[in-house]
Formats: C-alpha cells, structure tokens, sequence
C-alpha cells in the first residue's frame, strides 16, 4: 500500500489546513524536539481507525482537537485525511472503483468520530480492515515510534510473530477470523437461551391448563356462595331496620328535650348582650377622660422642657459672642503673618534673576564638546566591531575543522569495529540457520499428525452431539408430562380440598338422615325433590324425626314407565316406605303418568322435576334443593378421590421416566463434555504445532534475513572506513592553511581598550552638559514656584480681612439674641399655673368614668354567668340523648350497608334480592 499525501486540520498542534506530500522514495520531516514530528505519525494511526486515547499520549479522544494558545482560539474538529494510491486495484470490492482513495476521519466535540472514503459515510471497522488487508493498520509495527525499535529488539516470539503475519499478508484474515469466532459464540448463547425459554414455556402451559380448571370450579363455588351472602345479608339488613326504628324513637324525644334547653339559652344570650351593648358608650368616656388628663400632663412636663432649654439657650448666646471675638483677633494676626512672607519671598525672586545671567552660552559649549568625544567613541567601536568579527571567523573556522577531524578519526574507529561484529554475525548466523531448518522439518511433521488427531475429536463429538440433542428432547418431553401430573393433581387436590371444607362447613350438627343417605350418581336431584328439607330431619328414637316403621302388608305398585327410586339409593330403613313410593320417569311421560298416582306416592325425573299424588307439581327450576346440591357435592368428592388416586399414580410414574430422562440427559451431557475437552486439547495440539510450524519457518527467515543483513552490514562497515580516512587527510590540510588566531585575539584586545578609553571621555562630557541643564531648569521651577506663593500669601490676607468683618456682624447678631432669650421664663411661669388647675378638673372627670364603667361590667359578668348555665343545662339535655343514639345507629346503617349495595347494583331492593335467591323470610334461619 502506497501513502501519497496526509492532510491535517486542527490536529493536535496543526491548527492550519496543513498538506504532507509522501513521493516515491524516502521522505523525512527534520525539525527539533517540540515541533510536531510525532503528531504526524499518531495522524496516520488515528486515521487508519486507533482508538485508544493512550495511544494519542492524550486521556480522551477529543485531546486531538486543538485546545487553543493565548493568541489564539481552540477548534471544534479536527481532520485528517490521507491520500492511498489504488492504481492496481487491490482495495475491496466496495472501494475498488477509484484510482486513489481517501480516506477521511474527522472528530467533532461532544459528537465522536466519523469515517469516510471518497467522500462516502464507511464504519470504522470498514477502515480497520481495509488496512489490515493489505498488512498494515493502526497497529502495524511498520508504523515507528518513539522506543518501539528497543522493544522490537527485546519482544517475546509471540510479539515478533505479528511482524510476520503482517509481512505475510494474513493479518486481515486473523481479523475476519476473530470477528467470526465471536459470531459463533453469539449464536451459542443464543440458542441456549431458545432452550430454556421454550421449557419455560412448557411449565407456563401447564400451569395455565390447572388454572383454567380452577377457574372453571370457581365460577361453580361463587354461585353458591352469592346465595348464601345473600341470605346472610337480607338476615343482617331485617335486624339493622328493627334496630333502627327503635333508635329514631329515643333520638326524636331526646331532641323535644333539647330543644326546651335551647330556649333558655337563647333567652340568657339575649341578657348578655343587652349588657355588652351598655359596656363600650362607658369605657369610651373613661377613656376620653384619661387622654384628656393625659394630654395636659404632657403640656406640663413640656413647659419644664421649654424652660430648661431657655436657659440653655442664653449660655449658648454667651459662650459664642466670646468665641467671634477670639475668631477676629486670630484672623488680624494671620494678616500681619502675610505681610511678612511675601516680603521674604520678593527678595528670593530677584536673588534667582540674577543667577540664570549667562546661563545659555555655557550649556551650548558643553553640548559642542560631548558630541564631539561621541563621534571619537563611534569611529573606535566600528574598528572594534570589524576586528571582532575576523576573529570570530577565524575561531569558528579552527573549531569546525578541529571538530571534523576528531569525527573523522571516531568514524573510521567505528566502522573497523563494526566491520568485526559484521563478520563474526555473519558466521553466527550461518550456523543458526542451518539448525533453524531441522527444526522447521520436524515442525511440519507435528503439525500433520495433530491435523489427524483432530479430525478423529470433531468425528466423536459430532456423534456425541447429535445422541445428547435426542435425549435432552425426550428429556423435555418427560419434563412438561411430569409437570402436567403435577398440575393434575394440585387441580384435584385443591378442589377436593375446597369441596371437603363446604362440605363440613354445612354438616348439620343436629345428625340429619341426609348425612347417611348415599345415592347412585345422577340421581341426586331426583332423591333432592322427592324429600326436599324433609331429609333435614334426623334419625330418632324420642322427640321429632324418623322412625323405623313396619314395611306395608300390600303396596301399590307404581304407574307403568316408572322406576323405582330406592335401586338407586342408599338410606337408613327409616326411609323404606317413602322410598317405595317415588319413582323416576322420563319428563315426556311424566304428565299423562300424573293422573294414575296413588296415595303417598310421587314422580320424579333425574333433572328435580317433581309431581305428587295430591296433584302438587314443581318444576326444577322453579324450587332448587339444597338436599340435592349436597347430595352431589358428596358424590362429588367420592369421585374427586378416586381421580386423585388414579392422578397420584400417574404423576409417580412420571416422575420415575423423567428422572430415567434426567440420568440418560447426564451421561450424555458427560459424554459430550469429555468429546469437547478431547476436540478443545486436539485443537490446543493443532494450534500448538501450527505456532511452532510458524516458529520455526519464522525463525528460518529471520537467520536468513539476519545473515543478508550481516554481509551488507560488512560492505557498508568497509565503506565507511575508507570514507573516513579521505576526510581526516582533507580536514587536517585545511587547518594547516589558517591564520595564527592567537596573534588575532591579541589585536582585538587592543583596540578594545581603546574603545574603553573614548567611551569614558565621552561619558565625562555628557555628564557636565547634564549638570548645567538640571540647575537651569531647577532655578526655572524655583522661581515659578515663589511667585505662586506670593499669589496665595496676597489671597490669604485679602479672605482674613473679609473675616473680620463678617466676625463683627454676627456678634452683634448673638446679643440682640441674648436679650430676646432672658424675658423667655417668666412667660413660662405662667402657662404652668393654668395647666394645674385644668389638670385638676380633668382628674375628676376620669374617676367618675371610672366608677360608672366597673359597675357596668360586674352587670355583663352576671349575665355571662346566667348564659353559660343555660347552655351547659342545653348540652346535658342534648349529649345523653343524641350522642347515645347516634352510637346506636352507627353499627346499623353499617349492617345496612352491604345488602343496600348488592341491592342497587342488582336495581332491586332486599326483598326483591331474597326472591331473587328463591329463598322466603319464614325460611331464614
């Protein structure tokens, strides 16, 4: 695979589009450490799909985009594409329709890479092996890095084999070969998962068939259990109305009582109030009367206030006429101060003047002679600078070719050494690689026998594979018929469990004959309607019940077409004459039969029809017996065990095949497992004598190319000994040409201290030109400076002047004060007597309000009292009455309850659900 160009943008340093092209031939990238050489490298291996950020020298993916400098801004992708030539059309089919092809991959942040070829949108498992096809990727050892050659050098046999692989060019075929081996352990787990749902589904299957013959049984059971809920309910509903009647009697003669104690109560509010109304017109005038007094208080203690700071006031007034006049005096003293300042400053003004005389004349001679001495200085260190560059030359000359010669020396010492190790490789490598050929023949040899052996392994396990599959379908088999009995008999087990608790829930405590009577299997609605609640009657020896009476002298013989009842029933003998005398017809023939019955007997049909000899005729539907619905559920449950039995023994031999299954399932599963372990070690035998197949043709080609290498390495080692010696004879002629450099260092230092010299002439110079321009401009400033002060000093004595007069005023002003501030007090005085005689009339006022407000609420208390009496009289009269009966009712209407709901979601009322359950009140227990 031919590289022709790699075009990066924003990878890594490369934030520019930037373009290598890769011609024929070698091409190199030069620069120092820094710059970006490796960065090309980990592009081609970015590009040919790695994906370790590690491999990147970065902890994310996303560290190739460029992160941005100081100067400039961080990028939101980076790209690289590289350029590969397909003129020979050796790319898959899928990309083999183009001369050169590029490949593309670009990163874009928080988005993840994309790949593309020639513009179309490829996997990166597309890019992966299209370079591992033709022996390279992003893993290739020919991609170079830093320290891989030393790794290279020191790597195992099994790291140097992938050196090989990819020269061989099977490198994509590993790959494909993974991929596949991968698919085909998908598939495995797949499919052992399809076994286990498919026994799931089994076991589902059989609990649904027990369910639904649950469900079945469910609906019959819930018939019979609404009908009993039923009658329970009426029964409980008739009681609740009977209580609550007599409830609703003792709470509407408890509220007559009430509401007598709520009349007085209200009679006793209405006082309450009547002296609550009085209460507010009093406390209104007790408190204007208090706010009045009050308020004059206040006026007195602010006349004190007003006093007191009137007085303060005049020896404020005092205190500051002294102050204004102390003011004016410090004020004339600041003015005389001015005046003598600003004389002072007058003189040192012209003392300057005359200073600065001559001043520009002798500043321009001494500018003149400082650029003179720096022309000198400039002249000495351009002949310094030229003598400086000769030696420099001269030295730089002597070193380069002092230096190539000591190089040429070390090369030629180099290349003698490298020249022996040369041919001492080149013996050792003969020698290797005729042992490397031996062993290569016995490798071959190993690898065919271990091809055999493994033939042998996938023949037996094959075998072993199919046998396990047939047993482990007999063994499914077995397993949905166990579970099935399984189902079976807890169907059976939980109805007959179900049908022995109704059963003994509805035992008859007082012995009935129906628990002794046995009858044939359809015939229980017969016996049900010939006896009805008649077999509710126990066996009896005193009191109410059956006797055992004499059989009959003669007795009739039943209508022709009937059978007699008693062949098909088993009862006490206290039944024989009434079991005589019942007969079981077909419904058709029933009523023309009706008519010929004699006294005492009766026709019946095998559905519960009945018709008696008084000309009584029931219908089945019409008068259902619960004789008969018990008589059934006890055939019932004699049939029920008997299946139970016959399921019991079914589900035992089930459970014998399927453990029969199970141990067969096991030997072969044990079978296939050694037949796997013999494939699996014929196969580490394969693997391991193709490896050292591999080894040894490996190791035979590196000792050749190791003693190919050895004789270049010899003639290259020769050549460069030779080279070495020509260049050492060049470079030590050249240095016997050059000039004494000692004889030239010796010149430069003498015109460097010349240089020296010039240098602090002028530096001399320049220093007295710099005095003479500080002092001219420091007098300059100086003299601006004294005239500003005498400027502030003339404005200070103007402003003191001012002060002065403005002092004056305002003493004149605090004594007019003064005198309006003495007459103040005595026009206090006399405010204060007027406010005590008000104050006094107010005091009055306030303690008759008083009074008349405290007697008027000891009025509202007596009147609170008297109401609070009357109402505790009301909630004594109300709580034992109401309260009681309303925890009376409360458990009724709960009674009432359920049978009003069943009763309006069946749009009936209680009577009507009693009907509905063919059951009449005088038959309620």
């Amino acid at each position: 695979m031919q590289f022709t160009r790699l075009r990066l943008n924003g990878f890594k340093s490369f934030v520019d589009p930037t373009e290598l092209v890769i011609r024929e031939g070698l091409t190199g990238v030069v620069g120092p450490n820094g710059c970006g050489k490796s960065n090309l490298l980990e592009a081609l291996r970015w590009v040919m799909g790695e994906n370790r950020p590690t491999a990147m020298r970065g902890s994310g993916m996303e560290d190739v985009v460029f992160a941005g400098t100081s100067k400039r801004g961080a990028r939101a992708f980076a790209e690289v594409a590289l350029s590969v030539d397909n003129a020979d059309r050796l790319a898959p089919a899928g990309f083999n329709d183009a001369d050169v092809l590029e490949v593309t991959r670009r990163i874009t942040r928080d988005a993840g890479s994309a790949y593309k070829v020639n513009g179309k949108d490829v996997r990166a498992r597309d890019v992966q092996m299209l370079f591992a096809d033709a022996s390279t990727g992003a893993h290739s050892p020919a991609l170079v890095r830093q320290g891989q050659i030393s790794e290279l050098i020191n790597a195992k046999p099994k790291a140097r084999r992938r050196i090989l692989e990819e020269a061989a060019g099977i490198s994509g075929l590993y790959q494909r070969r993974h991929e596949a081996e991968l698919r085909l352990n998908a598939t495995e787990a797949n499919l052992s998962r399809v076994a286990d749902v498919v026994e799931q589904l089994a076991q589902q299957m059989a609990v649904l068939a027990r369910q639904a013959r649950q469900a079945a049984r469910y609906r019959e059971v819930a018939v019979e259990l609404r009908r009993a809920e039923g009658m329970v309910l009426y029964r409980r509903w008739r009681e609740a109305s009977q209580a609550r009647t007599q409830v609703q009697s003792a709470l509407t003669e408890a509220i007559h009582l009430a509401s007598a104690a709520e009349r007085k109560a209200r009679e006793t509010r209405a006082a309450r109030e009547g002296a609550e109304d009085a209460l507010p017109p009093l406390r209104e005038e007790e408190a204007i009367a208090g706010a009045i007094l009050q308020r004059l208080q206040v006026q007195r203690d602010t006349l004190a206030d007003q006093e007191a700071r009137a007085r303060e006031a005049v020896q404020t007034l005092m205190a500051r006429i002294e102050q204004l006049r102390q003011d004016a005096q410090r004020e004339a003293g600041l003015a005389a101060d001015a005046d003598e300042t600003i004389e002072r400053l007058q003189w040192e003004e012209e003392q300057l003047a005359r200073a600065g005389d001559g001043h520009d004349e002798k500043l321009a001679e001494a500018v003149e002679a400082a650029r003179e001495a720096s022309d000198v200085l400039a002249d000495a260190e351009a002949h310094l600078t030229e003598a400086t560059e000769d030696v420099a030359r001269l030295s730089a000359r002597h070193q380069s070719l002092t230096r190539q010669a000591a190089e040429a020396r070390a090369e030629g010492a180099r290349a003698a050494s490298g020249a022996q190790r040369a041919t001492d490789d080149l013996r050792q490598a003969a020698e290797a690689l005729e042992t490397a050929e031996h062993a290569q023949s016995a490798a071959a040899e190993g690898l065919e026998a271990a091809q055999d052996l493994l033939e042998a392994a996938e023949e037996t396990l094959s075998e072993t594979e199919a046998a396990r599959a047939e047993a482990q379908a007999h063994e499914v088999e077995a397993r949905a018929a166990r579970a099935g009995a399984e189902g079976e008999v807890s169907a059976l087990s939980a109805e007959l469990g179900a049908l022995d608790r109704l059963i003994a829930r509805d035992q008859d405590t007082s012995d009935a004959i129906l628990d002794q009577i046995r009858v044939d299997p359809g015939f229980e609605h017969a016996l049900g309607a010939a006896l009805a609640d008649d077999l509710r009657a126990p066996v009896a020896r005193t009191g109410s019940g059956w006797y055992a009476l004499p059989a009959y002298e003669s007795t009739a013989p039943l209508p022709d077409g009937a059978a007699p009842l008693a062949v098909h029933v088993r009862a006490p003998v206290e039944l024989a004459r009434r079991l005589s005398q019942i007969g079981v017809v077909d419904g058709a023939r029933a009523a023309a039969l009706h008519a010929s019955l004699k006294p005492g007997q009766r026709l019946v049909t095998t559905q519960g029809d009945l018709w008696r000899w008084d000309g009584l005729m029931q219908r089945a539907e019409d008068a259902p017996s619960a004789a008969a619905i018990r008589l059934t559920q006890i055939n019932r449950q004699a049939a029920l065990r008997a299946e139970l039995d016959e399921a019991e023994e079914r589900q035992e031999a089930t459970r014998e095949a399927h453990r029969l299954r199970q141990s067969r399932l096991s030997e072969l599963t044990e079978a296939d497992r050694m037949a796997r372990e013999a494939r699996r070690s014929a196969e580490t035998r394969l693997t391991e004598a193709s490896r050292a197949a591999s080894r040894a043709e490996a190791d035979a080609s590196l000792l050749q190319s190791k003693r190919e290498s050895a004789e270049l390495a010899l003639e290259r080692m020769q050549a460069e000994a030779e080279a070495a010696e020509d260049r050492l004879s060049e470079t030590e002629a050249a240095l016997a040409e050059l000039d004494d450099l000692d004889a030239g260092r010796a010149r430069l230092e003498t015109i460097r201290t010349q240089v020296e010299a010039a240098r602090m002439a002028m530096m001399s110079r320049r220093a007295a030109q710099d005095e003479l321009r500080r002092d001219g401009a420091a007098r300059r400033t100086r003299a601006q400076e004294v005239a500003r002060e005498i400027q502030n000093w003339e404005s200070r004595k103007r402003t003191a002047a001012e002060r002065i007069g403005s002092l004056e005023a305002r003493a004149e002003e605090a004594a007019e004060q003064l005198d309006e501030a003495n007459a103040a007090p005595e026009e206090i005085q006399i405010r204060r007597e007027e406010l005590i005689e008000a104050i006094s009339t107010a005091e009055a006022r306030r303690t008759a309000a008083v009074e008349a407000m405290l007697s008027a609420e000891s009025a509202l208390r007596a009147a609170q009292e008297a109401e609070r009496a009357a109402e505790r009289g009301a909630g004594e009269a109300e709580e034992p009455g109401h309260a009681e009966q309303r925890a009376r009712l409360r458990p009724v209407a709960v009674d009432l309850q359920p049978a009003n709901r069943i009763a309006d979601d069946l749009d009936t009322t209680p009577q009507g659900l009693l009907n509905q359950l063919a059951v009449s009140a005088d038959d309620m227990p």
